[in-house]
């Protein structure tokens, strides 16, 4: 059975890295293709109207996804990723803008009731602030967490432990009390080598000798009857009655009985 879909297979990005740059005009800060997928960077304050015109004018109907990506060095330091899917032609492409700390970004729930939850997350996990979101809270942290854990600007620790107290019979917040100094570990790859010297090695000297090979005795080979100990002589042997053993003969072992078709009472038969 042959099955007719009007969307295809597969699609490529042929074209379309043209097409949409010039209908972005404008809006548009850069545009590549990398990696087989087509990126468009965006201009932050035109992030809504960009969107717009790839969803009604290029059929890029469905907002798949938001994510966060953070690069400290850069001093925009983070992109919003906007990946969109075009349900009719079964292609693919993404959408970024970069802002900072304290620059918010546009809403796009005006476009995506479900970018709500998105930009809550990236909010969340990154600190991205998103101008015109009608609940802009944390989705996936605790209430009381400080920071933002996309970040990685606070401590390994946290800045507060939660326990369940008996005395007031609910879970408390306490500043975090380490039960032992914390230890420094080296994540330095031991096939690299490492700079320090690991007890024992000050033993070794650098100018001593290699330790000669040890010498591998020839195999041993079973050519012949005479290396395993087979042979007559140990049939023989094996032959011999052993000492104690009762000797029996053919005459001494008892037949089988013979049958016979005789009723025994009290068999049920």
């Amino acid at each position: 059975m042959t099955v007719v879909h009007s969307a295809p297979r597969f699609t490529s990005n042929e074209g379309v890295l043209d097409t949409l740059s010039a209908a972005l005009g404008t809006m548009l800060v850069s545009a590549k293709e990398e990696h087989g997928e087509v990126l468009l960077t965006v201009a932050r304050d035109r992030v809504e109207d960009a969107l717009r015109l790839l969803r009604d004018g290029h059929e890029y109907q469905q907002l798949m996804e938001i994510a966060g990506v953070d690069y400290p060095q850069r001093p925009d330091r983070f992109e919003v990723c906007y990946c969109l899917l075009s349900l009719t032609k079964n292609h693919r492409i993404i959408v970024k803008v970069s802002t900072d700390e304290a620059t918010p970004v546009p809403t796009v729930t005006t476009l995506w009731p479900v970018a709500g939850w998105y930009e809550r997350e990236v909010y969340d996990m990154f600190g991205v602030l998103f101008a015109g979101h009608p609940d802009l809270r944390r989705i996936l942290t605790d209430y009381g967490f400080q920071g933002h854990p996309f970040r990685k600007d606070f401590p390994l620790t946290g800045y507060v432990e939660l326990r369940y107290s008996e005395e007031d019979k609910r879970v408390v917040y306490e500043p975090v009390e380490l039960a032992q100094d914390l230890r420094q570990f080296d994540f330095m790859s031991p096939w690299e080598g490492a700079e320090y010297v690991l007890p024992g090695d000050e033993k070794a000297t650098a100018s001593a000798a290699p330790a000669p090979a040890p010498k591998v005795d020839t195999p041993k080979v079973t050519e012949k009857p005479a290396d395993t100990g087979a042979g007559d002589k140990a049939n023989a042997e094996a032959a011999k009655p052993v000492a104690g053993a009762p000797k029996t003969t053919a005459k001494d072992e008892p037949g089988a009985p013979a049958k016979t078709d005789r009723k025994v009472e009290g068999d049920g038969a």
